[in-house]
């Protein structure tokens, strides 16, 4: 990263704190980069904080804000502060595994049978990692990238749309 790119993030970590959110992904060419506030209580009655997309775009040094890469609206959760804990910031990169079809999610060939993978595995570019069904046709979805598998986003039998995300995935 180039001296530039971090002091943006530092200005993006400072925003993001300022408004109260615990989450957050930046996906631009080859930069990728997720924040994740540690946080101890989220107010589950609190409505959803507004972020203020051109004062992002600016601060991100872009001229109009990208369009969202999921088609569904991300909610931001305010987050209670605690004064007596310093919060901690995540600046892991991870790819993420997007569909790249509408369908329904399987984790495993057939039921009753295990999953091609699980959280803490390491996987190969091209290695199968799911099936997803569209038309009655079951397609094997591979992964793009080599690395461990952090998280699965999605659970067996889900419908997911096209680009949503399926996993997170460590790289480095």
């Amino acid at each position: 990263m180039k001296p530039d790119d971090i002091e943006q993030l530092k200005e993006l970590v400072a925003f993001l704190k300022e408004n109260e959110i615990a989450e957050f992904d930046l996906d631009r060419g080859d930069l990728k980069v997720r924040l994740k506030f540690a946080s101890a209580v989220v107010a589950p009655a609190a409505p959803a904080a507004q972020l203020d997309l051109a004062s992002l775009a600016r601060l991100m040094g872009t001229g109009a804000p990208a369009a969202p890469a999921s088609p569904a609206p991300v909610a931001h959760l305010p987050v209670a502060s605690a004064p007596a804990a310093p919060v901690a910031v995540e600046e892991e990169v991870l790819h993420i595994l997007k569909s790249p079809i509408v369908g329904t999610f399987y984790e495993s060939p057939s039921p009753g049978s295990s999953a091609f993978i699980a959280t803490g595995d390491r996987v190969e570019k091209g290695q199968v990692v799911c099936i997803v069904e569209a038309m009655k046709l079951m397609n094997e979805i591979e992964a793009d990238a080599a690395g461990e598998i952090v998280k699965r986003l999605v659970t067996n039998g889900q419908p997911i749309e096209y680009g949503q995300p399926l996993f997170a995935i460590r790289t480095a």
